[in-house]
């Protein structure tokens, strides 16, 4: 269950702690009409960098030019965290990375390993960040709607809603 006592005081440590928790959330680039794609994160808190594995020849990765903007979308296993992120991607070309992140799963895409001609890595620089953590209780939930229909200046208490900036 998402902590609210951490999206309140420790926001940006309870983000890390989501993304590395999940397999994938979506990824979109800003100013185009292409739907956002399921992406598997890597994070990196030190730079507030999120890394992707992908391959040259996707439609999203050939839409990159310097400085374009995208999204990456996090919904918590739990269904009780919900993350939008932003910032500046680009393709990056990094053994040490690689190495850093490779898994069976990684190599499951690639024929030819680290090697593989299309793999390409993908730097998603974060600026800024906008988290919802919600109740997973069911009770709760029905307590704080009960209680706001009862009382007109009564706002239910489901969640903290935090902005986190980056840069």
């Amino acid at each position: 269950m998402a902590s609210f006592s951490e999206a309140r005081e420790a926001p940006a440590s309870q983000l890390w702690d989501e993304i590395n928790n999940i397999h994938a959330g979506m990824l979109g680039l800003e100013g185009n009409h292409m739907h956002m794609q399921p992406m598997a994160p890597y994070a990196d808190p030190t730079t507030n960098t999120i890394w992707f594995f992908s391959k040259t020849t996707t439609d999203l990765v050939q839409q990159i030019r310097p400085g374009t903007r995208a999204h990456f979308c996090v919904i918590g296993k739990n269904h009780d965290y919900h993350a939008c992120l932003s910032g500046v991607i680009e393709q990056r070309n990094d053994p040490a990375k690689v190495d850093e992140y490779w898994s069976a799963v990684v190599a499951a895409w690639y024929e030819h390993g680290k090697k593989d001609p299309t793999l390409v890595l993908l730097a998603l620089h974060l600026d800024d960040a906008e988290i919802w953590a919600s109740t997973g209780s069911t009770l709760k939930f029905g307590w704080e709607i009960a209680k706001a229909n009862l009382h007109d200046e009564k706002m239910p208490d489901v969640g903290v809603h935090r902005r986190l900036s980056f840069a």
